[in-house]
């Protein structure tokens, strides 16, 4: 697959970002991906579908079967641009636009993927917001409480929504991160969330294991979505993923194949786990 290791300088006014705004434009999916119905006639959820990692996993999602919602805040454009991807693929797609950290929206959502596809068989939650601080006494409280609404409280919210509707087989992937194992100096309270979505994942994958519900967990590493240049300066931009041992960002096509994995029968003895798509750094986790 291509890979791009520059980045010109760039900046993003607003989370969570817009990827029609990035150059270059993140890699969704190789050209050379085949899908083999790995999630023929499953429905999944997928939240902060409608750009980057969430994005892919839908486009992913669809090339193997699969019928998804993606629910998502304000990004319009980039919204339809995933159905059109997922379409173009021969499934459905539904856009959901709302705020996650309200938990009656998340009810809702569950609700509307119910009522359009008649099932809800894979949960992703993925979204996120992040935002840099030089000390942890720069962390207002405002900050502090939409970080772990959006990050943690969403997980959970999305999670009770949706297992009343799910069966043995299904699974729920949660999106935690690098930052969880080795931390980030300017990220305290999103590396936090990260680390409590690591031991959601542990403890949910326990409590339901006797349903045969799944629940494991990606940590990718620096992976180039519309966060990264809403979230840093033009400079840190410039240089994001140079820092792994591959001395590169990833893309979000070399992280959605991590999901269609545990989101599949391929995975069926897996639950509590997490896999690390991230450049190579060893995090022992």
């Amino acid at each position: 697959m291509e890979t791009i290791k520059e980045i010109e300088p760039q900046t993003q006014e607003q989370q969570p970002g817009r990827e029609t705004a990035m150059t270059p434009q993140p890699i969704i999916i190789r050209e050379n991906y085949k899908g083999s119905g790995k999630l023929e006639g499953k429905t999944a959820l997928i939240t902060g579908g409608d750009s980057g990692i969430g994005r892919a996993v839908a486009v992913h999602f669809a090339r193997e079967g699969a019928n998804v919602s993606i629910v998502y805040l304000a990004e319009d454009t980039d919204a339809q641009d995933t159905k059109r991807m997922v379409e173009a693929e021969g499934r459905k797609c539904l856009n959901i636009k709302g705020d996650i950290r309200d938990s009656d929206f998340c009810k809702e959502a569950v609700g509307q993927t119910i009522r359009e596809f008649g099932s809800l068989n894979i949960l992703v939650n993925n979204a996120a917001e992040q935002h840099p601080v030089d000390g942890v006494d720069k962390i207002s409280s405002m900050q502090l409480t939409n970080t772990f609404h959006t990050n943690i409280f969403s997980f959970f919210y999305f999670s009770q929504a949706a297992l009343p509707h799910m069966k043995a087989g299904d699974s729920i992937i949660n999106t935690t991160s690098v930052t969880a194992y080795h931390g980030h100096p300017m990220l305290l309270d999103y590396s936090s969330t990260k680390g409590a979505i690591t031991s959601f994942t542990r403890s949910l994958a326990i409590n339901i294991a006797p349903k045969g519900i799944r629940v494991n967990a990606v940590a990718p590493g620096p992976i180039w979505t519309p966060l990264i240049p809403s979230t840093f300066d033009a400079d840190k931009v410039a240089s994001f993923g140079k820092d792994t041992p591959m001395e590169r960002p990833g893309q979000p096509a070399e992280v959605a194949p991590c999901y269609v994995f545990l989101a599949s029968e391929d995975a069926s003895y897996m639950s509590g786990q997490v896999l690390h798509p991230n450049g190579g750094q060893v995090v022992n986790g």
